[in-house]
This record gives C-alpha cells, sequence and structure tokens, in this order.
C-alpha cells in the first residue's frame, strides 16, 4: 500500500485506471505481433474505420444518383462491384455504407458502456437498489434483442439517431448485467474491505478500487457490444425498419438485391461479405483479447506454446 499526496488520509491499493489502461493497450500490442490472426482482424478493422472517414471521398460517382440506362451491370472495370436495380454503383454505395454502419456501432457500444458501467457500479454496491433496478434488467433481457429494438423504432420513428438509441437500450441491460456480476465478485474483496475501513467514502471506492479491476471485462465485452451493434443495424435495414432506404446502408443494400438474386447476386453479395468480415474480425478482437488478459487463459496459452 503506497499513501498518496492528492488522497489525504486515503490509501491508494489499486493502480489507477491510466495505468491499467496502459498495460492493456501495451498487452494487446504485443500479443498482435505474435498472434496473426489478432493482428490481421486488427488491420481488418483499422481498413474498415479508413473506409468510414473518406467514404465520400473514396466514392467515384454520386452514390444516390439513378441511371436505368446502366442497371444490373456485372462487375467490371467501371464498375467494381456493379450497378443495381437503379443503375447505383453497388462499391460506392457499399463503402459509404460503412460509414454507418460504424457511427451506429461505435455509438452504441460508447452509449451502452458508459450508462451500464455506471448504473451496474452503483446498484451493485447498494443491495435494496440492485434488487429493484435487476428486476427492470431482467424484463428487458426477456425480450430478443431484435424484437425489443424493434418497438422502440415502432414507437419513435426510423431514423440513424433512432437506431442509435433502439440498439443502446438493448445492449444496456446486457452490461449492467454483466458488470453488476462482477462487481459482486470484487465488492467483499480484501483490497476493498482495506479501503473502506480506512475510512475511503464509496465513490471512491468505486472509482479507483473496483473500475480498474473489471476494465478488461468491460473492454471485451465492448468488442461483442460492437459486432452485436452493427449486426443488429444491418438487420433493421435489412428489414425497412433502420435508416431509409436512400441512405446507404450494408443492410438495405443487400435488402435491395434479395429479389434479384438470380440474375445480379453482385448486389448483396458484396455489401454481405463487407458485413461478415468486419463482423468477424471485430469478434475475433474480442476473443483474442480476452485470452491475452485473463490471467488464467494467459497462463494456458503460454503452457500450450512451450508444448
Amino acid at each position: 500500500m503506497t499513501k498518496t499526496s492528492d488522497l489525504g488520509s486515503e490509501w491508494q491499493l489499486t493502480p489507477p485506471l491510466s495505468t491499467r489502461l496502459r498495460g492493456m493497450l501495451g498487452a494487446t500490442g504485443k500479443a498482435a505481433k505474435r498472434d496473426i490472426v489478432l493482428g490481421m482482424s486488427i488491420s481488418l478493422l483499422f481498413l474498415g474505420l479508413f473506409l468510414a472517414v473518406f467514404a465520400p471521398t473514396l466514392a467515384r460517382t454520386d452514390y444516390e444518383r439513378t441511371d436505368p440506362v446502366n442497371r444490373m451491370l456485372p462487375p467490371s472495370t467501371d464498375n467494381w462491384f456493379g450497378t443495381d436495380n437503379w443503375g447505383r454503383d453497388v462499391f460506392d454505395r457499399t463503402i459509404v455504407g460503412t460509414r454507418l454502419s460504424f457511427l451506429v456501432g461505435f455509438s452504441v457500444t460508447l452509449i451502452s458502456s458508459v450508462v451500464g458501467v455506471s448504473i451496474a457500479l452503483i446498484i451493485s454496491y447498494f443491495r435494496i437498489l440492485d434488487a429493484v433496478m435487476m428486476r427492470f434488467v431482467d424484463g428487458f433481457l426477456a425480450f430478443p434483442t431484435i424484437l425489443l429494438a424493434l418497438a422502440l423504432i415502432s414507437l419513435i420513428g426510423p431514423s440513424i439517431g433512432n437506431v442509435i438509441i433502439a440498439l443502446s437500450v438493448t445492449a444496456t441491460a446486457g452490461k449492467i448485467r454483466l458488470v453488476r456480476g462482477a462487481v459482486l465478485s470484487l465488492r467483499e474483496s480484501t483490497y476493498v474491505e482495506a479501503a473502506r475501513a480506512v475510512g475511503v467514502p464509496v465513490p471512491r471506492i468505486l472509482m479507483f478500487h473496483v473500475l480498474p479491476n473489471i476494465v478488461s471485462i468491460i473492454i471485451v465485452q465492448a468488442t461483442f457490444t460492437l459486432a452485436s451493434a452493427i449486426l443488429a443495424e444491418a438487420s433493421l435495414s435489412f428489414l425497412g425498419a433502420g435508416v431509409p432506404e436512400y441512405v446507404p446502408s450494408w443492410g438495405n443494400i443487400i435488402a435491395t438485391g434479395q429479389g434479384y438474386i438470380q440474375v445480379g447476386f453482385h448486389i448483396s453479395f458484396f455489401p454481405g461479405l463487407f458485413l461478415t468480415v468486419t463482423v468477424l474480425a471485430v469478434v475475433l478482437i474480442g476473443d483474442s483479447i480476452r485470452d491475452h488478459l485473463d490471467p488464467k487463459l494467459r497462463g494456458r496459452l503460454r503452457t500450450t506454446a512451450q508444448q
């Protein structure tokens, strides 16, 4: 234990959150150099981010302009992914759709993580509040994610902002349950009891002694939330409950081509390929980070590598 001047009579029993984050980023960077799957997945994710940021610049045509004369063209040097039933370039619409998918995915991940972790930290430390709030969480978790999101969007209307709100609500419930379980296991630990014994207030215990020890769980869960949000947004757009059709999205591009599979499979194939590769890359990143940050799994991986 080391006594810190900024905490006065309080004792700093746990490494700061910033130290934990730097350590995890460093461990992930070293793991990416050794693990080819993790390295390739991170590269694919950064490629998707690049396309999302520079999509309007990379688009070669007006992706909203229709051209009935050149409709249903197969992939060629002029139209890399072909054209759809309205003569719009599928490549341009696919890379522009990357921006929407990443915007929804990262927004839902950030909102659900901040709100879910905050609520879980508070309710898990107060038994009465925990008992009441978890019944509401159980109610949310009883509904399938897509059905609950469809119900919320039907109430507030389809738009990008409303899709983010609906998916954030569905993702927050799962985040609360996960973090709550982790906090309950730490609440009676030795260093938390020691912090309480020396008079550290509850807010400081939660921020400086509990949160740094569950940040790895939060980060791993955030990767799966990102993948789920991207897939859920595509599913909602495919069903016509997401963004309007004129806004390029992987989901509504796939829906546009579903009636032309036999004569123009390329319309649905390429955005579907982008969606599959992106979700798979994010899931593999989450699996690899979990394996390298979990002490038990890390020891097992080291033993396997030595054998």
